[in-house]
């Protein structure tokens, strides 16, 4: 595994992009050992700036190569911008070193997302229109690309290896295998996805005054066809439940087509199995503290239970398939006031076929409240 600091990378910089000429260079911390790039910011003669990722390993060089193959095709059909790579350069042990043109803005801290506000909004239409592509973009560019019930054969084998750490609690291994075996949550359309949506990886304008925006993303590595769900996850966890109402309401009107009921409840999932792959990361690296910390917070995840009972805690998608089949069971108009699920809703009382209510004791009712240059 080979590591380089910020004067070799920006000397590889120099040399993948004519007319680079470095003045600067500062080098980005990394997350540890598992790092999948080096990577550093560089500035030229001319004030522009580059970022140049260096992969660490064979699997990083062969996803950086895949992901500036999808980001050329990307660049001509996104109305936002991404980070197209401007030049390469050979490394001595195989691979090549990518710079890229740095996108100004600033990352966007998902807790800090107000509801309501331009960026709540513009990150569900900035999802909805990634999801809208057609998925043909995806396969050109040689990405991996799944179909509903393959990857939900992928996630039960990644439940197989969560159970083998034993280091995660019976009763959340159980929830997520009633969750991965109830064939009625996996019926839906893969879509094109960026597949490492979070913190690091959201761009907004910058904050000058104006209500900043959404810019854009970074961190396509991980790019494919498959869940749809998979770019929620971290939404799920982060964001305050009315500006994830904010942020589903625009995505739910700008999809070319109408999301599935059950995609709410797959993100949790996706978000909840991601902390044993970080812990699975962190183990591999020694970094036993991490992995103790990741080890409860999975411990909380576990359903806790009063007089035997698991508590209710309902997520807000649920709720609004509540609001509606009581709507639908007491015959009345479809007006929903769950916002902004309420167009969910409203899609219920058009769907279904038979009224029901009960208390679906089967329900994922748990509802816990990278770097994209790395």
């Amino acid at each position: 595994m080979t590591s380089r600091g910020p004067l070799t990378l920006a000397a590889l910089a120099s040399a993948a992009v004519p007319g680079l000429d470095p003045t600067s260079v500062e080098g980005v911390v990394g997350t540890g050992p598992a790092r999948p790039y080096d990577v550093a910011f560089v500035q030229d003669h001319e004030h522009r700036r580059w970022v140049i990722r260096c992969p660490r390993t064979p699997a990083a060089s062969a996803g950086l190569e895949q992901s500036a193959a999808l980001l050329a095709l990307l660049s001509r059909r996104l109305t936002m911008p991404v980070p197209a790579v401007k030049g390469w350069v050979p490394l001595p042990e195989g691979g090549r070193a990518a710079v890229s043109a740095y996108l100004t803005g600033r990352r966007v801290e998902l807790a800090s997302i107000a509801p309501g506000s331009a960026l709540a909004s513009g990150l569900g239409r900035a999802l909805a229109q990634l999801h809208n592509l057609d998925r043909r973009i995806f396969e050109e560019a040689g990405v991996p690309v799944y179909e509903a019930e393959a990857y939900r054969t992928r996630r039960l084998a990644e439940l197989d290896r969560a159970a083998a750490m034993g280091r995660v609690p019976t009763g959340l291994l159980t929830r997520w295998e009633r969750t991965l075996e109830d064939l009625s949550l996996w019926r839906f359309t893969t879509t094109p996805t960026h597949g490492a949506i979070g913190g690091g990886t959201v761009l907004a304008t910058p904050d000058d005054g104006e209500e900043p925006e959404i810019k854009g993303f970074l961190g396509w590595e991980s790019a494919q066809v498959a869940d749809p769900a998979d770019d929620l996850a971290a939404l799920v966890d982060e964001l305050h439940p009315e500006a994830l109402d904010t942020v589903m309401e625009a995505y739910a009107h700008a999809r070319a087509d109408r999301p599935d009921r059950h995609l709410h409840r797959r993100a949790r999932l996706v978000h909840e199995m991601s902390l044993v792959r970080s812990m699975m990361t962190a183990v591999a690296a020694g970094d036993d503290e991490a992995a103790e910390d990741l080890a409860r917070q999975l411990r909380r995840l576990d359903e806790p239970h009063v007089g035997g009972h698991p508590v209710a805690r309902h997520e807000p998608h649920d709720v609004a398939r509540h609001e509606a089949d009581r709507i639908l069971t007491l015959g009345g108009e479809c007006s929903v006031s769950v916002a902004p699920f309420a167009a969910l809703a409203k899609q219920y009382c058009e769907d279904l076929a038979v009224v029901w209510i009960d208390s679906h004791p089967d329900t994922d009712t748990n509802a816990t409240g990278y770097d994209g240059y790395h």
